[in-house]
């Protein structure tokens, strides 16, 4: 907790020495406005500065409502995002001064000025209205974009397409269609009826078993009270198979520690997956069937690279699958797949994961795509293959911390599986 205190200290002090700056080049530019206006202009800004940030404390250190707290970290992430926007124009115009100021030295010391003339200072050196008026331009893009993007795109559902071939598929399920969603983080929904028509969307696909690859609730079972009724729609005629994400393990509430709450909790997330009727695969396999054949479907708990949680045992998964001609895997981080999976076990035909929300800000189309969410992890959305293995990465039904998405869509995934020739 001291730590965190210091921290967060010491980024209020940066912040406010950041204000201080884009304060003084804003109001410097501002000598036509009346005095009435430049002092509320003062109390404005000031203002909301120090509620803000009083805010971030009373959030972080303080037990509040999950959408308040949500709400502020979400208002002050996108007041420094702002900020940083427009910092660029006012260094720049700094340089402008500078240089103009060493121009004005040495012209006044060729002219052998008086020492009152050589003392010009750079205050006495205007701004630039255009870089000031650009900046604060630009940095309102920003702010635009996420207040969008929490108004128009939190629940635009799409669906996205894909076939998967694979050489060894039994012909019984050579054309099979499979669901696919991820990260509900059902605590951060505030729009009940936006969520029934995703689940709608994706039952008109009819696809013939569904995956759900982890994070249902944010930190604890309860948030899934007022959406577990929405979610049980989601059947499929071969079955619906789950895993746990890195957020269903409550360690982000109680703790990296075990606890008798937080084992409750979990089970509660469980027995959340059994009402609902999915099949929670904790690093195990099923046995699919379809006539006399079988492929296999393997779950594991939560497995990422890095400072993620390792809950998952793919030796236990794996187990007793050697004789299925396809096995496919559902983990929830996409981490797991070249940190394990490749190296390790070279008979999972294809893994399908979330976890990423691609961020939750980026762009996707058909033959581009970029996030800030590729300089974390080197699979974050969409089809990757690597030789004869494949992975999917879901970007997310739902959305977490900034209540919105830009760019980077909710997804729902439709496959079809085919038999390849090669």
């Amino acid at each position: 907790m001291a730590n965190r205190l210091f921290v967060l200290i010491l980024i209020t002090i940066l912040l406010v020495i950041l204000d201080i700056y884009i304060y003084r080049a804003v109001r410097s530019i501002s000598w036509k406005w009346k005095d009435n206006n430049l002092l509320t202009f003062k109390y404005i800004w000031w203002g909301y500065s120090l509620l803000l940030i009083i805010g971030v404390f009373v959030g972080i250190f303080f037990n509040i409502k999950f959408m308040v707290r949500t709400v502020i970290l979400v208002l002050f992430f996108m007041t420094f995002v702002s900020k940083i926007f427009i910092l660029p124009f006012l260094l720049a115009d700094d340089i402008r001064r500078v240089f103009l100021w060493i121009k004005s030295k040495i012209s006044n010391k060729s002219q052998n000025a008086s020492s009152s003339e050589l003392s010009t200072s750079m205050g006495n050196i205007p701004r630039s209205e255009f870089l000031i008026k650009a900046g604060t331009l630009v940095a309102a893009l920003p702010l635009a974009s996420f207040t969008y993007g929490m108004v128009s795109s939190a629940y635009d559902y799409r669906v996205k397409r894909r076939i998967l071939h694979f050489p060894n598929l039994p012909s019984s399920f050579d054309g099979i269609t499979l669901g696919q969603i991820s990260d509900v983080h059902s605590g951060s929904f505030y729009d009940r009826k936006a969520v029934i028509g995703g689940v709608e969307l994706l039952l008109k696909e009819k696809p013939d078993l569904i995956f759900f690859t982890g994070d249902l609730v944010n930190n604890v079972a309860s948030e899934m009270k007022n959406y577990q009724d929405i979610f049980s729609k989601v059947k499929a005629p071969l079955g619906v198979y789950s895993v746990l994400g890195n957020h269903d393990y409550g360690d982000y509430f109680f703790g990296p520690a075990p606890s008798q709450a937080k084992a409750k909790n979990l089970e509660s997330v469980k027995l959340c997956h059994k009402n609902m009727g999915w099949d929670l695969l904790l690093n195990e396999h099923h046995r699919l069937k379809i006539g006399n054949e079988e492929i296999g479907i393997l779950g594991i708990e939560n497995w990422g690279a890095g400072r993620f949680a390792k809950y998952g045992r793919m030796d236990l998964a794996a187990k007793d699958t050697d004789d299925l001609p396809v096995k496919l895997l559902l983990s929830h981080d996409p981490s797991h797949w070249r940190a394990q999976v490749i190296p390790e076990y070279p008979q999972i035909d294809a893994m399908f994961s979330g976890h990423t929300h691609g961020m939750q800000f980026g762009l996707i189309t058909e033959n581009f795509q970029w996030s800030p969410a590729q300089y974390v992890y080197k699979e974050w959305a969409g089809h990757y293959q690597e030789n004869n293995q494949q992975l999917y990465v879901n970007v997310g039904y739902g959305f977490l911390g900034y209540p919105g998405r830009v760019g980077i869509l909710p997804e729902i995934t439709i496959f079809e599986l085919r038999r390849s020739l090669a």
